[in-house]
C-alpha cells in the first residue's frame, strides 16, 4: 500500500530532521508492513543514506486488531460504541475479538510470514501482547548492535514504538495508555552501559531521550495522534 501524500511528506520531513541533527546510522530495522518499509525508504533517501542495510522483522509490526483489522475508528465506533472502541484501542491488556484462522486478515495466511511459525502469529493483540514480542526483539537484536557502539534506526508503528518506549523508559501500564507517538517525528535515545560482573552481561540504560525537530510541530503532531486515538 503506497503512502498518502501526507505520509510521504512526514517521511521526507523525518529524513531531513535526522540529517539536520547530524545523525548517521550503521543499520536500520523496520517491520514487514508496506507503510513502514516505504517510510524508511523515503527517510533514508532524504537523509543521504539510501544504500544503508535494512533488516525487516515482523516483531516491529503494528498491533494486530483481530476482528477489527481493516476497520477505522469511525466504523468500529458505529458497530461497537465509543466506550468499547476506546477500551480495545487504548487499554493495555484487553484485546479485540480474534480474527478467524481462515480469514485473509490472519497473518498465517499472508505469504510475507511464511518463514515464521504460525503458532507465533497473532489472531488479535492488545498492547501487552505487542510488548511481549517487542522486548525480545530489543534484547536479541538491538542490544548487541548498541553494545558494539553502532547507531541504529528503527522505523515502526505507533503501538510497536509505544511498546519499546514502555520498556526502555519504565512507563507504567496506566501511563502508557496516554502516550501518543507523533507520526514521522524521530525520537532519539542515548544509552550508557555497565558490565554486571556477577552475570557477565552488559546492561543498557537510557541516559537521555527526546524528540528531534521543531517543538511546535512536534506538539501539533502529537495532538493529531491523540485526537485520532480519542484520548
Amino acid at each position: 500500500m503506497p503512502l498518502s501524500k501526507k505520509g510521504e511528506a512526514e517521511a521526507d520531513a523525518a529524513g531531513r530532521t535526522l540529517r539536520d541533527a547530524g545523525l548517521r546510522f550503521d543499520v536500520v530495522y523496520t517491520s514487514l508492513l508496506a507503510r513502514a518499509i516505504e517510510t524508511n525508504r523515503r527517510a533514508l533517501q532524504t537523509l543521504g543514506q539510501p544504500d544503508l542495510t535494512v533488516e525487516r522483522d515482523w516483531r516491529l509490526n503494528e498491533r494486530h486488531y483481530g476482528a477489527l483489522q481493516g476497520l477505522d475508528k469511525k466504523e468500529t465506533t458505529l458497530r461497537h460504541g465509543p466506550e468499547q472502541t476506546k477500551l480495545w484501542r487504548r487499554s493495555y491488556d484487553v484485546p479485540p475479538p480474534p480474527v478467524d484462522r481462515s480469514s485473509p486478515e490472519h497473518p498465517a495466511n499472508d505469504p510475507r510470514y511464511a518463514h515464521i511459525d504460525p503458532a507465533l502469529l497473532p489472531a488479535t493483540e492488545c498492547l501487552k501482547d505487542v510488548v511481549a514480542r517487542v522486548v525480545p526483539f530489543w534484547q536479541e537484536v538491538l542490544v548487541p548492535h548498541l553494545s558494539a557502539g553502532r547507531n541504529v534506526l528503527v522505523v515502526a508503528h505507533g503501538n510497536s514504538l509505544r511498546a519499546l518506549a514502555m520498556h526502555l523508559e519504565n512507563i507504567t501500564e496506566e501511563d502508557i495508555a496516554e502516550m501518543n507517538i507523533p507520526t514521522g517525528v524521530p525520537r532519539k535515545y542515548d544509552f550508557h552501559s555497565r558490565t554486571d560482573l556477577d552475570r557477565e552481561q552488559r546492561e543498557l540504560r537510557v541516559s537521555s531521550v527526546s524528540y528531534l525537530g521543531d517543538a511546535a510541530a512536534i506538539a501539533a503532531a502529537t495532538n493529531a495522534v491523540a485526537k485520532q486515538a480519542g484520548t
